[in-house]
């Protein structure tokens, strides 16, 4: 059959499609910057789309020409500068119906969650449940699949964030240590579609996709250190209200593009715990440890885990550094336009320092913008290499400076590198 996958390049959706490939349907992923998923996945036909902008009937003619099934991996945890949660949740799901309703389509897959959970009226599940009474009321053949939290060799989002918070070093700080947690292996999603695909689920089904390990999130976490070959390590729980400030700084990282675990929609889910509120699906289900079992960890994840928390620090750090960089030669500017003035004229000295200062304070707000980080990372670099070319051939002796003002700058350079290197989320 001829399948469309929404959110094909995410990690639940990468996963579908492989699945779907290899039971020899001719799979097309849509998702907003499918450049790598190309070369991953060159068997697939592509459509660069974002849902967000597929808000009307007529938007979707393209994309559902010669489609039999539709699944919908695609979602957003929370309103940001990446994601607009209203428009891809509900406004395009709406809309593809409509336009589906015309199409003569076999089936519609919609992955959706537990909307009856903690937060209820959150716009997470909020936006989730209203599609998902859309899809049962328009008359289309579905299938609705409702994963708790899903684990896979890779991992994104809340995956991530626990294999973060079990490579902490000496002990472990967690939120709602004590609320279940119940898991499903990222393969047995998968499996799931491709059963509803095939028929073997009934059209109509709404089904959970939890298996029956009963896990506490201080459970899983540790279960997680086994997994990385750490040793044993204290958990230290954390009252609910400390929370609140972590949110608060992740909702801000939010609206500028980032795409934390941490933020306030995450956190309200998990403190009622994440459980399987809806009819399970019958189907034979991996827990966490059989899936981290199936899948022994090597040094990358050891890696990664230790790097994920420290990314936005680096990011902020950098962010610091180059703002700092740029606001203090103000306070002494006299002393910032002697360096210039060792080349260029009096006037063209202080146009030149202001310019510098200037391109410093650009560079160190772009990096907090996630849309704009790997352009304003580059630029530091380029900027640095110029910077150190010119010092080098205008004041040659800073080199030995005592202070060492050329020479500090190089490990800005190697840490800015590291940021380039752990930029990319999936």
């Amino acid at each position: 059959m001829n399948i469309l996958i929404l959110g094909a390049t995410g990690f639940i959706g990468s996963a579908i499609a492989r699945k779907l490939v290899d039971d020899g349907h001719r799979v097309t992923g849509l998702g907003r910057d499918p450049a790598r998923a190309k070369t991953k996945m060159p068997e697939l036909r592509w459509i660069k789309a974002d849902l967000a902008g597929m808000t009307a009937s007529g938007h979707w003619r393209g994309a559902l020409e010669g489609q039999d099934v539709v699944v919908n991996c695609a979602g957003a945890l929370q309103h940001g500068l990446s994601d607009d949660l209203v428009a891809t949740q509900e406004e395009a799901m709406l809309a593809l119906y409509e336009a589906a309703r015309d199409r003569g389509l076999r089936l519609v897959v919609q992955i959706s969650a537990d909307t009856e959970s903690a937060g209820r009226d959150l716009a997470f599940l909020a936006t989730k449940r209203r599609a998902d009474a859309a899809l049962a009321s328009s008359g289309l053949p579905f299938v609705i699949l409702r994963p708790a939290l899903v684990l896979g060799r890779n991992a994104h989002g809340g995956s991530a964030l626990l294999r973060a918070l079990a490579a902490l070093p000496f002990a472990i700080p967690l939120f709602h240590a004590e609320k279940p947690v119940a898991t499903v292996a990222l393969d047995d999603v998968a499996g799931a579609v491709g059963a509803a695909v095939s028929g073997e689920l009934p059209v109509g089904s709404d089904l959970a996709l939890a298996s029956g390990e009963s896990l506490t999130l201080k459970d899983l976490v540790l279960a997680h250190r086994r997994w990385l070959g750490l040793s044993p390590a204290a958990v230290i729980a954390l009252p609910p209200p400390l929370a609140r400030p972590i949110s608060w700084f992740a909702d801000l990282a939010g609206m500028l593009g980032w795409r934390s675990p941490l933020r306030s929609t995450a956190m309200t889910v998990m403190s009622g715990g994440i459980g399987s509120g809806s009819r399970l699906s019958g189907l034979p289900l991996s827990g966490a440890s059989k899936t981290l079992a199936a899948a022994p960890s090597g040094v990358q994840d050891l890696w990664f885990a230790r790097l994920y928390l420290l990314k936005p620090l680096i990011v902020v750090a950098l962010s610091l550094f180059w703002l700092l960089s740029g606001l203090v030669p103000f306070f002494a500017f006299d002393a910032a336009r002697g360096h210039f003035a060792t080349f260029l004229p009096g006037p063209m000295a202080s146009v030149a320092t202001i310019a510098a200062c200037l391109a410093d304070i650009a560079l160190g707000v772009a990096v907090l913008i996630r849309p704009s980080a790997k352009r304003a990372l580059i630029g530091m670099l380029l900027l640095t290499c110029g910077y150190l070319l010119a010092a080098t051939a205008a004041e040659p002796a800073l080199w030995a400076d005592p202070l060492g003002p050329l020479v500090k700058v190089l490990p800005s350079m190697l840490l800015t590198l590291a940021a380039l290197a752990i930029l990319d989320e999936r």
